[in-house]
């Protein structure tokens, strides 16, 4: 798989997680024929990550399929690289693994009356899950193309260790100023896949209140989230409100020309690919307008670092 092969612009959601598996198949399909690249989605007390990824995969017969994020803390390196290598065989050169949970740290975290239980120092946490995953023996067929690896990496370190043991990077909640500072460290070669929030809206004060509920929900819950946008420059008070300055940097809203821009934003910053996140719609539903609607921008975007 290449940079190429992932495209410029792909989608992320949540959103298959409420629905039964025969609507996810559809769904999928459709994305598939619209055009994007790739279709990210995120793990939480949904679906598994892998069993989501093959029904994704089992649905589609092009498009690129990635974990964004499978998460470490949930399982031992063992089930990781056994479930990557079943998927990267059955499905040659369509499926990406991106791996997250770092950021639990030291502590044990909450989320949604579950406890995580607590890891060691993230950096070195992630080292050795690197590690622990190469070293798996291989007892079943090899894929070809082996598949590729991505790091949910916000900070300086995090960044550099996707570069150092992984294909690369997955920021997620990461601004057009995050992506300009994650390629100078990650260098010229591995992949950069940015997250990027929508909200689809031309009615452009109801827009930024969508957005400002859903960052203000992200620097209030993730603690990780709130750091990663201080070291961009932000503050407290940015944090608190959050301020329109803030809202503004971490989501694209408006029409799609807005969302274009913002696109050709990261593009120009050093971004290989980019998955628009369409937010503030029903969480019970699938936002199929919303992705038809996006499709139509995607054949006129061209990625700067793609050579013809």
């Amino acid at each position: 798989m290449t940079q190429r092969d992932v495209g410029t612009v792909g989608l992320w959601t949540w959103a298959f997680d409420r629905q039964p598996a025969n609507l996810v198949r559809e769904a999928a399909a459709e994305i598939e024929e619209l055009g994007f690249g790739a279709l990210w989605f995120g793990e939480g007390f949904g679906r598994d990550s892998i069993g989501q990824a093959w029904l994704l995969l089992s649905a589609t017969e092009r498009i690129v399929v990635a974990a964004g994020i499978a998460n470490a803390a949930l399982r031992d390196p063992i089930t990781m690289a056994t479930a990557e290598r079943t998927l990267g065989e059955a499905f040659p050169g369509r499926y990406v693994l991106g791996i997250g949970g770092h950021r639990v740290g030291g502590r044990a975290v909450e989320a949604g009356g579950y406890t995580i239980p607590a890891g060691g120092k993230p950096l070195a946490l992630m080292r050795g899950y690197l590690e622990a995953m190469d070293a798996v023996p291989q007892h079943g067929p090899v894929p070809d193309p082996a598949p590729r690896r991505v790091l949910a990496a916000l900070g300086p370190k995090m960044l550099a260790l996707a570069g150092e043991r992984t294909w690369g990077a997955h920021p997620y909640f990461a601004p057009v100023a995050h992506t300009e500072r994650a390629r100078e460290i990650l260098g010229p070669k591995p992949f950069l896949g940015v997250e990027q929030p929508v909200v689809l809206d031309t009615d452009l004060a109801r827009a930024r209140a969508t957005a400002r509920a859903y960052v203000g929900a992200y620097v209030s819950q993730a603690p990780h989230q709130a750091a990663n946008v201080r070291r961009l420059g932000f503050d407290d008070g940015d944090i608190a409100g959050p301020s329109d300055r803030l809202v503004d940097a971490i989501v694209a809203y408006g029409g799609l020309e807005a969302i274009r821009q913002r696109v050709d934003r990261h593009l120009a910053a050093g971004a290989d690919h980019v998955c628009l996140q369409v937010v503030g719609t029903d969480p019970a539903a699938l936002p199929l307008p919303a992705w038809r609607e996006l499709a139509t921008m995607v054949p006129g975007i061209r990625n700067p670092r793609l050579t013809a």
